[in-house]
């Protein structure tokens, strides 16, 4: 008996949360059927066409939904479409009558439309609401996945070049009577090289902090900047760094201008700049070409050395690429950086990918809105 009785009390609590929604939606109810009665009296005013009229009530009763998404308040304005129109505007006027001939079957017809058109629109309002909650909940997760990915290849990716620091420090301190001259250098270079790839690994991670959220997206504040001059201070950025690595760029004659964070871009074609020359293990110049194909605007970074191991593809924007790396020396393994490009890409509204060449690899990003002049 208990369990056959259990359901009851839900009842009177989904009817409580209806009405409750119902009075809440009233004002806006109100509203809008304020103002089809109003569009109404002018058109039966100057057309005397009753069709007109019904016509804009039941589309103020289709833009109801779809504004309160609220069963009963769209069952309150049907039938207030439905009784106003017979006392306003049907003969004998200023009063209600369903006897007259073909007056019962035409008003309830429109009864029948307005009800069925506002449940329609409510249902697909809900389901637009439904399917946005969804999508922001994927987004989260992704955002998350994300966050996890880029927690373990830095905590993977700090970990060897401060070990190697701390190493090389203690090493030049407890045998500096006992080392050579060239072995001292040699170690105080390893030091001044996993020093400077640490820092360029803070510059990553302040990049990230330039790129806010807004409803669980990746967003950014985006200004007009001439792609020539961004390539060029990227480049120049690259060159203090890597003064014997040679880049040719190839950019179109004309001025192309791209809605962007230019900060951001810089880090991401210097990210790739430097997996390049790290990965490459080629004295060959690395390229760098802007072009516009099928009216998509992409930049192209191609080393000729060694190439990608297929197996990487998978995972090799997530962070999961510091992790495969065979030598085990962090801070030359992809990590992070490829990570952090593919959420500044992504968040300028653009795409990024990686594939394999005849004679090494390439990287290839697209910036939408470019404008050429």
């Amino acid at each position: 008996m208990l369990h056959s009785h259990s359901p009851l009390p839900r009842e009177p609590f989904h009817l409580k949360q209806s009405v409750v929604e119902t009075v809440r939606t009233l004002p806006t109810t109100i509203i809008y059927m304020a103002a089809a009665t109003l569009v109404s009296s002018l058109m039966f005013h100057f057309t005397d066409n009753l069709i007109n009229v019904s016509i804009v009530y039941i589309l103020a009763i289709i833009l109801h939904a779809r504004a309160t998404s609220c069963y009963g308040a769209g069952i309150i304005a049907s039938l207030y479409s439905v009784f106003w129109v017979n006392y306003a505007f049907s003969v004998p006027y200023m009063k209600l009558n369903f006897t007259l001939s073909g007056y019962p079957l035409t008003f309830f017809g429109m009864a029948f439309i307005s009800c069925f058109t506002s449940s329609i629109c409510i249902m697909i309002s809900r389901q637009t609401n439904l399917i946005r909650e969804q999508d922001k909940k994927l987004m989260n997760a992704e955002k998350e996945t994300m966050r996890a990915n880029l927690l373990r290849a830095v905590s993977h990716d700090l970990r060897t070049p401060l070990t190697t620091i701390i190493g090389s420090s203690v090493a030049c301190l407890e045998q500096q009577n006992t080392m050579t001259a060239e072995e001292q250098r040699q170690l105080i270079s390893n030091i001044e090289e996993d020093a400077q790839w640490l820092l360029n690994m803070v510059e990553n991670l302040l990049s990230v902090t330039r790129i806010q959220d807004t409803d669980g997206a990746p967003a950014v504040v985006k200004t007009e900047e001439p792609l020539e001059e961004v390539i060029s201070e990227s480049v120049q950025r690259f060159r203090k760094r890597f003064p014997l690595a040679v880049v040719h760029v190839s950019v179109p004659d004309a001025f192309i201008m791209v809605p962007m964070d230019a900060k951001l871009i810089e880090q991401v074609i210097n990210n790739l700049l430097e997996n390049a020359a790290f990965h490459g293990n080629s004295q060959e110049p690395i390229e760098l070409t802007a072009a516009i194909h099928d009216k998509i605007l992409s930049v192209t970074i191609k080393d000729y050395g060694n190439g990608i191991d297929p197996d990487r593809f998978p995972t090799l924007f997530d962070g999961g690429g510091a992790c495969s790396n065979p030598k085990g020396d962090g801070h030359k393994g992809m990590g992070i950086g490829l990570s952090i490009c593919k959420t500044i890409i992504n968040a300028h509204g653009g795409s990024i990918e990686a594939a394999n060449h005849s004679k090494g690899a390439m990287f290839t990003f697209t910036l939408p809105d470019w404008r050429e002049y």
